[in-house]
């Protein structure tokens, strides 16, 4: 349902930037043309800092000449401003806040247990690794069917749906596992599921790209330790 309006809408992102997916993801979904501008997430341009002086970083939707930060508030907006099918976030006011209320998990729990297994060894690693599993498997409790919207993409399918690829590269990296059949089932049919969404493949990077990207990224962490 492209519009007059779409033709304002921009992106500031990057495809190696997990929070830049859910806002393509989002516009996808509802259908509106946008422009992608592929931002450095090492050098942050005068572009960005211009468009997000305050937290300066990724992702910024340019709409109509404003911008916005923040990936799960653009998502909300987006969600606000082209109202029409799909919504992204429930109708039902109790449903809404429970949606917000598991996406804040993942955020605040989910991503940082397992950035904590990324970059940490031996015993760290151990506790960590407890620690994130625990996360997903609470996590697991807020599927309603074959997402976590039900039988379609939903505001907290927006928010983890890029967890399968990366934590799929990660486990390969570190030779561990996050998610599995037997321990978490439902979260890992969700995890095979989601990836095979169109629109979540077309936004994602090379699974070479990403390896690659996040060896450089655990050397570093490590060696930042050392």
């Amino acid at each position: 349902m492209a519009g007059d309006d779409d033709q304002a809408v921009k992106l500031l992102g990057n495809k190696l930037s997990p929070y830049s997916y859910r806002v393509e993801w989002s516009l996808k979904l509802k259908g509106v043309d946008y422009e992608f501008i592929k931002e450095d997430v090492f050098n942050k341009s005068e572009r960005l800092l211009h468009h997000n002086p305050v937290l300066k970083k990724l992702p910024v939707l340019i709409h109509n000449g404003k911008s916005l930060p923040e990936s799960m508030i653009i998502v909300e907006y987006i969600d606000e401003t082209w109202k029409h099918q799909p919504r992204l976030l429930p109708q039902d006011p109790y449903e809404r806040a429970m949606a917000r209320f598991w996406a804040k998990f993942v955020d605040e729990k989910c991503v940082p247990s397992i950035i904590s297994v990324f970059s940490s060894v031996g015993e760290d690693q151990e506790e960590a690794l407890k620690d994130a599993k625990e996360n997903l498997k609470t996590l697991e409790k807020a599927l309603k069917g074959k997402f976590f919207g039900g039988e379609a993409m939903g505001f907290v399918d927006i928010a983890a749906g890029w967890l399968p690829y990366w934590i799929g590269v990660t486990e390969e990296i570190l030779n561990l596992k996050l998610v599995d059949q037997e321990s978490q089932p439902l979260l890992s049919v969700w995890f095979e599921e989601i990836v095979q969404v169109q629109i979540v493949k077309d936004c994602l990077p090379s699974r070479d790209e990403l390896l690659a990207h996040l060896k450089s990224f655990r050397e570093r962490t490590v060696a930042a330790k050392n």
